[in-house]
């Protein structure tokens, strides 16, 4: 009989080697099973210019598991590679795929080899950290957006001087706070002691907006956010439009407030990496903003000498290839197209301008080179870019060659919802922004709530088999190993509310709601809950900024709110410290297998291992005392072992000190409380050790 939880294969080092394969490497695969519970084993593969079946051969018998090898070459004119396993004893034949054992092959869920892809390798696993600027700490006073310095979106800028405001549902877009470069670079210490590895900013480059999704000008960092040199000119009074705004126009034009803005930002990213911090640019390329220097609709640059006309200003421009004019006469006013129809983002036209293209790929290239050696890019709605299907993938394609090219170590993440697949197949992006199997499953598993605090289903709590179907299933159709490895897996970020808000199960807006409720019956249990999950599932855990201290707040522009300096709540501090501890000096977090284990009902159990180490990992949603036999087969540790407990958490708080505990036949037993996680691990060097000294030992006691 085949013991199912015994079989065992994923794409990681210790089952698929090398990782990267080259055309014409031979390929060294493996596939674990029970010992002696298979007669044949074998791997069944189809690339565009083969098929075939091989095989395997025992390879070895290690703690009550035989491990079955295959070569097989990888074709020298490339392509994907899919691949499954035949189990065969005289009893039975089963199927091993991305979604484990089956009885029979589902195509989609066939392992992929695609030769030569990688990703970075400092981003695997990386704990990634997302600042949105302007409510991250405000370090110059003297490069704030001031109160009637400009007009946006039909209204003055506002200058919020209380850092402790809730952000202003209606007004929200033209409220600055004054967070900075120069508050990021004094909080850098902060970000090296908690354990970050990565910075990921949002937008920072010239934009009239707080949010800067609206890029006025790619070649430079906005002064609001850098340094202001020169400082002339008058605010606004009433009646006046942005012709007049000749403060805002000398700050964000004049080469000296650029130049010296760019300069800091270098600064920036030098003291990151000094820290061993990497930074990843977020790119917004589909579209940009009204004030573009290209369009200049607000005729910000029309009268500023070293700037051609923009498109909305004259009509021989040479930027009107740059968007999609819809005809009709000179002068065209607003009959351009723009992003879901919004006339503040004007829709880039790709297809028809070479030179426009020729520029973006100039910019990415640029900010990951010298003097700048930013460490990749983040893309704002990817797939929406050009307006085909077909000129999207030729674009990503170009994008990835010649970012790569100017910096091979450069990760490429696009923010993506819905199948990813065709974007990560070894051309284009590297990874994505995890919604899907990673940020919405596990809310609903601990929360109930929708991403967005929109909806609240109760019976999803805890409903084991539910979100392992989803994770697993949106992992099989989005990743190889390597694209898993550094998705951005981020509980809460600009766009959706703040996950520690979703723990009280109100549904609703601060528009409707408003900002206390967002904060009243909180669960900070299921946050650590949530926290356990990030820093031990594969990817990389981003933390969004104040998450860690706190925050809470609905969807945009409420979780949007300043990080409370002075005011953070340093106990959940210091167990997302801990957490990020236990993931880095854990290599099997970063880069090792996955596979589930089985428990009660409303408690999820998985295993996070290599050949060396394993790390368990105990959920338990349910609202009592749960006692539960978990069989721990699957990870390849001995039938009787022992595990040290590293970090727990409930709802009376979290433990830290080391507790162990004895596997008996295969099982561990014991007890988890109530809106608890247990973290437990094996070490296998340390375990042979503990063995030899008591062999060693036993007589002389």
């Amino acid at each position: 009989m085949i013991r199912r939880d015994r079989l065992f294969h994923d794409m990681t080092l210790d089952f698929y080697q090398p990782t990267q394969p080259k055309p014409g490497n031979i390929m060294f695969i493996y596939f674990r099973c029970g010992e002696g519970d298979a007669e044949k084993i074998v791997l069944v593969y189809k690339s565009d210019s083969d098929s075939g079946e091989i095989d395997m051969k025992k390879h070895h018998c290690e703690d009550g598991f035989d491990y079955y090898l295959a070569k097989a070459k990888v074709p020298e004119k490339g392509g994907t590679v899919f691949y499954y396993f035949r189990i065969e004893d005289k009893d039975e034949t089963l199927f091993y795929d991305q979604s484990g054992v089956n009885t029979s092959v589902t195509e989609k869920y066939r392992f992929r080899m695609i030769p030569e892809f990688g990703t970075p390798d400092w981003a695997k696993g990386a704990v990634m950290y997302q600042i949105f600027v302007d409510r991250f700490r405000n370090g110059n006073p003297d490069n704030d957006v001031l109160t009637n310095e400009y007009n946006y979106v039909g209204k003055k800028s506002v200058q919020v001087t209380n850092w402790k405001k809730y952000p202003d549902p209606d007004g929200n877009i033209r409220e600055f706070y004054g967070g900075d470069l120069q508050g990021v670079l004094e909080k850098l210490d902060y970000l090296k002691d908690l354990g970050i590895d990565a910075i990921y900013f949002n937008p920072l480059f010239v934009s009239p907006s707080c949010h800067k999704y609206d890029t006025q000008d790619y070649d430079h960092i906005d002064p609001h956010f850098g340094v202001i040199v020169t400082d002339n000119g008058n605010l606004l009074k009433d009646g006046e439009d942005n012709k007049k705004a000749t403060r805002y126009i000398e700050r964000v034009t004049n080469k000296s407030n650029l130049e010296a803005s760019d300069k800091l930002f270098a600064k920036v990213i030098s003291e990151a990496h000094r820290r061993g911090i990497r930074v990843i640019l977020d790119g917004v390329f589909n579209h940009c903003g009204s004030y573009n220097k290209w369009m200049d609709r607000e005729r910000i640059y029309e009268d500023v000498p070293g700037y051609e006309k923009g498109a909305y200003v004259a009509e021989d421009s040479p930027y009107h290839e740059y968007f999609g004019f819809q005809g009709g006469n000179w002068p065209y006013n607003s009959n351009y197209e723009g992003w879901w129809g919004y006339y503040t983002l004007p829709k880039l036209n790709y297809e028809g301008s070479k030179k426009l293209e020729d520029y973006i790929i100039a910019i990415g290239k640029k900010w990951v080179s010298e003097p700048y050696n930013a460490d990749g890019w983040r893309l704002d709605v990817a797939a929406d870019l050009g307006h085909s299907a077909e000129y999207n993938h030729r674009f990503w394609k170009r994008f990835r060659k010649e970012v790569k090219e100017a910096n091979p170590n450069a990760l490429i993440l696009a923010e993506h919802y819905g199948s990813a697949h065709e974007w990560l197949k070894g051309e284009e992006w590297d990874s994505i922004m995890n919604y899907d199997a990673f940020m919405e499953p596990l809310t609903y598993f601990l929360t109930g709530m929708e991403k967005h605090s929109d909806e609240f289903h109760r019976e999803y709590i805890g409903d084991v088999d539910r979100f392992w179907d989803t994770m697993i299933k949106s992992e099989a159709d989005n990743f190889v190993q390597e694209s898993l490895f550094v998705a951005m897996n981020q509980l809460s970020n600009h766009d959706h509310s703040r996950f520690l808000t979703r723990t009280n199960h109100v549904v609703g807006r601060c528009g409707t709601k408003g900002p206390k409720a967002a904060e009243e019956g909180i669960n900070k249990a299921v946050m650590r809950q949530a926290v356990v999950v990030q820093m031990t599932w594969p990817g990389a855990p981003t933390l969004y900024y104040g998450d860690e201290a706190g925050v809470c707040g609905f969807t945009d522009p409420d979780n949007r709110r300043t990080y409370p300096w002075g005011t953070e709540d340093h106990d959940l501090i210091q167990f997302h410290k801990e957490m990020i501890r236990i993931h880095k000096s854990s290599m099997e977090l970063k880069t090792g297998s996955l596979v589930r284990l089985e428990a009660d009902k409303g408690v999820l159990a998985y295993g996070r291992f290599n050949r060396t180490t394993a790390t368990i990992v105990v959920v338990n949603t349910n609202a009592y005392l749960t006692v539960c036999e978990i069989k721990i087969a699957p990870l390849g540790i001995p039938d009787e072992a022992r595990l040290l407990r590293v970090l727990e958490t409930s709802r009376k708080g979290y433990k830290t000190n080391p507790v162990s505990y004895s596997v008996k036949n295969g099982k561990l037993v014991r007890p988890y409380d109530a809106d608890s996680a247990v973290v437990l691990q094996y070490n296998r060097i340390t375990a042979v050790n503990e063995e030899a000294f008591w062999a060693t030992n036993f007589f002389r006691m």
